[in-house]
This record gives C-alpha cells, sequence and structure tokens, in this order.
C-alpha cells in the first residue's frame, strides 16, 4: 500500500472511531472502534494480496467457522441460532462463489454447468436470506397473544413489502440499463436480505438490556457495510475501485469479518424478549427505516418519469393498507390491555378490601398515600382520616427507632436499584380509643415508596406472654417458680463475680399447714398460701425475688447489704417469720401457722444448686429443731476453702443465744428440696 492509500485509511479509522465513540460512549466505542480499524485493516490487506474471487468466499468461511465454534460453546436456543446464522452464512459464500463463475450475459451459455451454476446461485442466496430471518427469530423468546403474533407478522411484511418495492423499483431501472433482468435479480435479493436481517438486528437490539447489545451493535454496522457492498454492485456495471484497491469487495470482507467477531462479544449468546408493552421509541423507529427507504424510491421513480406496472402499484397500496391494519390491531391490543388491566385492579381492590390486613402505602418521606378500609376496623381510624399523616405520630415512641432503621434499610436498597424480599417489622400502634396494638408489618418496595402489609397480633402477643408467665410463674400466687427463682439466683451470683455484694437465700417451709389443708378444705389451703405470699413480698424489698417453690414452700433470695452484712439477712428473715406467723383470717374463720426459715449466704465458687441445697438443708435443721426457728448454715473451711467471716460466726452466735442454733455442713440431709412437708 502506498503513504496516500495508509493515510486514507488512517483517516477513515479515526472516523469510525470517533462515530462509534458517539453513539456508544467512551468505553465501548474505543473497544468498538479497535475492532473496526482491525478488520478494515485486515480486509485492505486481503484484497490486495488475494484474488477478490477467493477472498470473499474465504470471508463468509470464516465467518461460518466463528459462528459454528461459538455454537459449539452454548446449548439450546442459542446453538440453534448460532447454526442458522453460521449455515446462512455459508450459503452466502456458496452464491459469491457461484456468481464469479457464471459466464457473462454477452457470452453463449456453457451448457450443463451453466445451468447447474444458473440453480445454485438463487438458491444460496434464498438459503441465506431464510436462514438468516430464521436465525434471528429463534432468539426471541417464546410468549404472546394471537394479537401480539399478527402484529409481528404484519411488521414483518411491512418490512419486506418495502424492501421488495425498493428492489421492484431499481430491478426496472437495472434490468433496462444491462438487459440481464436474472442477474439484476439476485443483486437486490442481497441487498434486501441484507436490509431485512437489519432491520430485525435494530429491533432485536433494542429488545436487550444494554450490557448485552455489544454483539447486535457490531452485527448491524457489519450489515450496514455488507449492503454498500451489494449497492456498489449494483451500481457499479464495472465495480469501482479506490486507490487500487476494489471498493465493493473490501466492504464484503470486512462486513464477514465482523460478523466473525460478533458472537464472542458481550450479548452474543443472549435471548431477546420482545413480548414488550412498550419499545422504546429509537427502536420502534430504526425497525421501520425500510418504510422510509420504500416511501423515498417510490417518490423519486415518479419524480424522474420511471415506469410504473402493476406489481409495483399493488406493493404500495399495500404498505398503508397494512399500517392501517396494523394499527387496528394495537388499538384492538391496547383495548385488550386495558381489560385486562381493569380486571386485575378489580381483583387486588377485591382481596385488599376483603383482607383483616391492613394495606399502607407510605411515600418516601413518611407520608400516608393510601390504607385500605381495614384500618377503620382494625385500629379504630377511617381511612381518609388518615391520608397525610405521618407514620411516627401513630407508633409508640419506644418502637420508632428500629421502625425508621427498616424504612431508612429500604430507601438505600431502592435507592441503589435493589429489590430484595419485603422486611418484616414489629411495632406498636395507637388505636383510636388510646390503648396500644401490638402490629407485625411487612413492608416492601413500591414505586411511590413503601408498602405496610400490617397485621393486629396483639391477642397472640397477650397469649404468648401469658403463657411465658404460666412457664416461669405459680400460678396460684402468681410468684416466681423454681426455674425463675434457680435463673436469678444464677444471674446473682454471676453478678457476685465482679464484686457486687454476695446475695443471701432463704428457704421457708409452713409449719402446720397440712393440718389447715386437710381440715379446712383444698380451697381454704389455696387461699392462706396466697396470703402467705403477699406477706412474704412486704416483707422484703422490691428488689428482692420471693418465690413459690411447690407446696408449701417458699424462697426469698436477697440482693445488696443482706450478704454483705449478715445481720440484715437474719433480720429479713425474723421478719418474715413474724409476718408468718400471724392469724390469717379466712371465710370467717381464722387459721393459725408458723414457719422454718433456713438461710445461706454465698461464698466464692458456689454454684447455684449448691447454694439452694445449702438453704433447703438449713430449713431442714430448723424444723427438725422445732419448728418456728430460723438456722443459718456456715460451710466448712475444708468445703467452701474460706473460714467464715466473723460477722457470719456473730450471726450464728446471736441465733443460737436466741435458742435457734445455727447449721453446719457436716449435718445431714435426709430429704431433697421441694418435696411436701410430711
Amino acid at each position: 500500500m502506498r503513504p496516500g492509500q495508509a493515510g486514507w485509511w488512517g483517516s477513515l479509522h479515526a472516523v469510525l472511531i470517533g462515530w462509534s465513540s458517539a453513539a456508544c460512549g467512551w468505553g465501548k466505542a474505543l473497544g468498538l472502534g479497535c475492532v473496526l480499524a482491525a478488520m478494515l485493516s485486515a480486509s485492505a490487506t486481503a484484497v490486495l494480496f488475494i484474488p477478490v474471487g477467493v477472498g470473499v468466499p474465504a470471508a463468509h468461511g470464516l465467518a461460518a467457522l466463528s459462528l459454528l465454534g461459538r455454537a459449539r460453546t452454548a446449548a439450546g436456543r442459542v446453538r440453534l441460532r448460532l447454526t442458522l446464522l453460521a449455515v446462512s452464512v455459508a450459503a452466502g459464500g456458496l452464491h459469491h462463489l457461484v456468481v464469479n463463475q457464471l459466464p457473462s450475459p454477452r457470452c453463449r451459455p456453457a451448457g450443463g454447468l451453466h445451468f447447474v451454476l444458473q440453480l445454485l446461485a438463487p438458491t444460496g442466496i434464498a438459503l441465506c436470506l431464510v436462514l438468516g430471518v430464521a436465525g434471528l427469530a429463534v432468539a426471541v423468546a417464546d410468549g404472546g397473544t394471537t394479537l401480539i403474533w399478527l402484529r409481528r407478522v404484519l411488521d414483518g411484511w411491512m418490512i419486506a413489502g418495502s424492501l421488495l418495492t425498493l428492489g421492484w423499483v431499481l430491478l426496472l431501472h437495472r434490468a433496462d440499463q444491462s438487459g440481464n433482468a436474472f442477474g439484476s435479480l439476485q443483486d437486490l435479493t442481497r441487498v434486501a436480505t441484507d436490509t431485512l436481517v437489519f432491520g430485525l438486528l435494530v429491533a432485536l437490539r433494542y429488545s436487550l438490556k444494554r450490557p448485552e447489545r455489544t454483539a447486535t451493535t457490531v452485527a448491524a454496522l457489519a450489515l450496514t457495510v455488507l449492503t454498500a457492498s451489494d449497492m456498489l454492485r449494483i451500481l457499479m456495471p464495472a465495480p469501482g475501485t479506490w486507490y487500487g484497491i476494489p471498493c465493493a469487495a473490501a466492504c464484503s470482507i470486512t462486513g464477514l469479518l465482523l460478523i466473525a467477531v460478533a458472537p464472542w462479544l458481550a450479548g452474543g449468546t443472549s435471548v431477546a424478549d420482545i413480548d414488550q408493552r412498550i419499545m422504546p421509541v429509537v427502536g420502534v423507529v430504526a425497525a421501520f427505516v425500510p418504510v422510509a427507504i420504500c416511501v423515498l424510491a417510490v417518490t423519486a421513480h415518479t419524480m424522474v418519469g420511471g415506469h410504473t406496472d402493476m406489481v409495483l402499484l399493488i406493493l404500495a397500496g399495500l404498505l398503508p393498507i397494512s399500517l392501517g391494519i396494523r394499527q387496528g390491531i394495537i388499538h384492538a391490543d391496547h383495548l385488550r390491555i386495558t381489560r385486562e388491566a381493569t380486571t386485575r385492579e378489580a381483583l387486588y381492590r377485591a382481596l385488599v378490601d376483603g383482607t383483616r390486613d391492613v394495606i399502607t402505602i407510605i411515600s418516601l418521606d413518611g407520608r400516608v398515600l393510601y390504607v385500605s378500609p381495614a384500618a377503620h376496623h382494625v385500629f379504630g381510624y377511617r381511612p381518609e382520616d388518615l391520608l397525610g399523616a405521618r407514620l411516627p405520630l401513630y407508633c409508640h415512641p419506644d418502637d420508632l427507632t428500629p421502625l425508621m432503621q427498616a424504612v431508612e434499610t429500604l430507601r438505600q436498597e431502592a435507592a441503589l436499584g435493589i429489590r430484595g424480599p419485603g422486611r418484616r417489622v414489629s411495632c406498636r400502634v395507637r388505636h383510636a380509643d388510646g390503648r396500644w396494638c401490638h402490629v407485625e408489618s411487612t413492608v416492601s418496595h413500591h414505586t411511590e415508596g413503601m408498602i405496610f402489609s400490617s397485621r393486629d397480633v396483639t391477642d397472640r402477643v397477650i397469649q404468648r406472654e401469658q403463657l411465658e408467665h404460666l412457664a416461669f410463674h405459680d400460678a396460684l400466687t402468681g410468684l416466681p417458680n423454681r426455674a425463675l427463682f434457680t435463673d436469678r439466683v444464677a444471674h446473682a451470683l454471676r453478678k457476685r463475680t465482679t464484686h457486687a455484694a454476695p446475695p443471701a437465700v432463704l428457704f421457708m417451709d409452713l409449719d402446720g399447714f397440712k393440718a389447715v389443708n386437710d381440715s379446712a378444705g383444698h380451697a381454704v389451703g389455696d387461699t392462706l398460701l396466697i396470703h402467705a405470699a403477699r406477706r412474704l413480698q412486704a416483707s422484703v424489698r422490691a428488689e428482692d425475688t420471693v418465690a413459690r417453690l411447690g407446696g408449701d414452700e417458699f424462697a426469698a433470695l436477697l440482693e445488696g447489704e443482706a450478704g454483705t452484712h449478715p445481720s440484715h439477712a437474719k433480720d429479713v428473715a425474723e421478719r418474715i417469720l413474724s409476718a408468718l406467723t400471724q392469724p390469717y383470717q379466712i371465710a370467717g374463720k381464722e387459721a393459725l401457722v408458723s414457719a422454718s426459715i433456713g438461710m445461706t449466704l454465698a461464698v466464692p465458687g458456689v454454684t447455684p444448686d449448691e447454694l439452694l441445697s445449702q438453704a433447703d438443708e438449713a430449713m431442714y435443721e430448723a424444723k427438725r429443731a422445732g419448728k418456728g426457728r430460723i438456722r443459718m448454715h456456715i460451710p466448712p473451711s475444708r468445703q467452701a476453702g474460706h473460714s467464715p467471716s466473723p460477722e457470719a460466726r456473730q450471726t450464728a452466735t446471736s441465733l443460737q443465744a436466741s435458742g435457734q442454733p445455727a447449721a453446719h455442713g457436716a449435718g445431714q440431709r435426709p430429704r431433697a428440696a421441694g418435696t411436701p412437708n410430711p
């Protein structure tokens, strides 16, 4: 190539790269521009050094092999599409190869070989047309109503009819000039094939997502170059050259090389869904560019005084009729869509109005846009009274923070384009009568904000709280049961490790309760237990814990100064003993019971079970010593590893002086904690 030629090609490369930048963005444009520059350079080299009769069919073969190679890496519909396109390109190569072997129309036919070549030439171009259209057709996903398919058929006919009209006009002119109608028809068929496939590619491109359009963009560019090549063959009986390079051959090789590259780009194996309600405006306009070309061709043919025959009149008349029918089908399809939308809206409204859940649409700034009629039944508000109100006005202040955090998370996801599952939140909503309702809501995205699907779960929450209360509280007295008391003892011991005061535990057993229960009846016995529980609660501080362990056994957990100063625990035990021994007035009768109390103090390393066992053992010793007494458990040094504190020894001495000796760890425990009194 001469230096001047290199300059021309460099300028052309720069122009094409600039065009790509304007159409596709800088990143993609640079890549497409590099691909196009490489293809142009390769085609120019091929035309300069390879005969045209060999270079163009070889480019067809290379493109077909590339498509087949890509088909081997795909499956299903994509493999079928790429295979059909590969065979279509190969058929186009066969057509070019055969046409180059046909004798000139000025020469005599070469017998049987000429006849075979004349059959193969139209066969190749026909296969190229049919298989190319079929290959693009299988790129479209299945689906669509009868009206949609009929509209597609009319769209195809309008494009094909426009191309046929254009071809017929050009055929008349070319036949008048060359006298070879058959060759002119084949050339025009190639142009029509390129233009038809180009229209399908444009429609296909705008039905794909943006990241998947690169392959169809390159393929459409390839069809544009191939169309230019075929037009050059028609317009120039002896194709012109540009600085020694045959233009038609260069365009053909460039387009075929682009086709070879296209399936390996992004979107080369995509299956499009063209069953869209509204296609992009640019895609619709670009798909009907052949119609505008047809109108211009007929107008130009008429203005230059060209011959108008019956075929041209029929084709030109059918196109506006088809356009009118298509518009009628579109209108009917729109009516169908409107009816379906109305039916769905009525169905959704019936579902929303009939459900007991409250459906609320909240704007992004927290204002109520819509509330279903169920709000009146659930919350006592009329829906129209809630419109425009802000969400925080009806939410409990303690539940507002987690609710707004969930709402803010959904806002951020919406801003990022994330459409995940709805979030479930629980809060309390103020009823119209002032009470608080427990509400469980599912919050999901909406085009105008968020949708709350809320359900009143107050009854369920109350039942759950009741079950939890029964699981950890005594059903008769309402006091904590053994499980909850043990848990609180363990919690107090854990606090003991953080330098808090050690806890003290008191075990109490009502002396004489069995006699009252047997003589006066179980109802009186239950009432006595309830009164005893209330007296116990009144004898300790609010932060202390009183529990019923079972039968007539009670326990108390004293925290704070009781462990630091054992004398305080002793004072509480004496106060409890005095309260429990007071007469009980039940059903007009007086009942008398006493109590045996065992007490123990926590020492380092003791476990909850050991502490409870020590208190129970001290209580048993108090009962065996004469009932109505208080015994204090002092663990021996060998057992706990620590000597009793001086104050603990002084408390034990005080109990002994009052006729209530202290219990020592060597005492034998004849029964388990919590067993009924004999």
